[in-house]
């Protein structure tokens, strides 16, 4: 597998929490056995000593020349969206991205690609309390204040830190394959997928919520059940509660429709199977719950870009 080269965009005065997401999902652990898949770079506007918001100073050895020869940029914050980024950072993520890098706004780093001008007539997020905002200062962008992250190919966004760390997972599972994705967020201790469209905070929270236990049971009941067809209300009935009920809880709860939910559990299923099995692409949509490959290879095209089968050459280990 060829090395990808990430860099990570620190500034003055930034969170070091921030700066961490990347660097944590792309560090170490994505290497551990052997193979070097990623080469991680932090760099700023100018080398040498930046200041963190938490009172200690961190060592930056490149400068913005990473960029030119990165093959995935990220901008892990920003200071504020009122702060204008310099022009000399613009015109360095504007050249990236036009020859080819993927570039990635986490939090109110997306206000940084907004200003590139790389957001034009693009969806994307950013931290909820910023949304209005960047609506208001780049009309051009189409954001989508309530889910996690977008993934819009060559240019991504995020929410607030947590949502960072999905984003980050999302691409590192794209880059990696499943296995190396699940291994971080296992020593991360998150969850290793949740799908962008899930809204950036639930109504309430599941422990408060009644019924919680029967609720989280049913979830783990389906997810050792994907491969059969689930009818919305034969889940209501299990979950003993209307149709109304069901659906409107499960949406506070997971911040997904069921039919969302379940075509994200799927898809992570039917990677996990063609990395770790020799299983054709016909029981491995089986075994998934997606009935035929056709529709395996549909949704795998809608959702990653590529196909089972290309999937299976670049990431399979058996």
């Amino acid at each position: 597998m060829q090395t990808h080269t990430i860099a990570v965009l620190a500034f003055d005065g930034i969170s070091p929490f921030h700066l961490s997401v990347p660097c944590n999902v792309f560090g170490a652990d994505c290497n551990e056995d052997g193979q070097r898949r990623i080469a991680l770079l932090v760099c700023a506007q100018q080398r040498g000593l930046l200041r963190t918001s938490a009172g200690f100073d961190i060592q930056v050895r490149h400068g913005l020349a990473a960029l030119a020869r990165a093959d995935t940029v990220i901008v892990p914050s920003w200071t504020s969206p009122d702060h204008a980024p310099p022009p000399a950072l613009l015109r360095a993520l504007r050249a990236a991205h036009a020859r080819g890098a993927r570039v990635v706004g986490l939090c109110l780093g997306a206000f940084v690609l907004a200003a590139a001008g790389l957001l034009d007539e693009r969806p994307a997020t950013t931290h909820w309390q910023g949304a209005d905002a960047l609506a208001r200062r780049y009309p051009r962008v189409r954001v989508q204040p309530d889910v996690l992250y977008v993934d819009d190919g060559d240019v991504l966004t995020s929410a607030g830190t947590a949502a960072g760390i999905d984003c980050c997972l999302h691409l590192l599972r794209a880059l990696c394959g499943s296995a190396v994705a699940s291994h971080v967020a296992r020593c991360m201790v998150v969850p290793p997928h949740r799908q962008g469209g899930q809204a950036q905070y639930v109504e309430r929270p599941m422990a408060d919520a009644v019924g919680g236990e029967r609720f989280l049971a049913l979830l783990d009941w389906l997810g050792r059940h994907l491969h059969q067809q689930h009818d919305l209300d034969a889940l209501a009935a299990r979950a003993l509660m209307s149709r109304r009920s069901f659906t409107r809880r499960f949406r506070q709860v997971t911040g997904a429709t069921v039919l969302q939910w379940l075509l994200a559990q799927r898809l992570a299923l039917a990677q996990q199977l063609l990395e770790s099995s020799a299983h054709p692409v016909e029981r491995v949509a089986e075994l998934a719950g997606f009935g035929s490959a056709l529709s395996l290879r549909q949704h795998f095209g809608k959702a990653l870009g590529t196909t089972p089968s290309r999937y299976r050459r670049e990431f399979g280990n058996v």
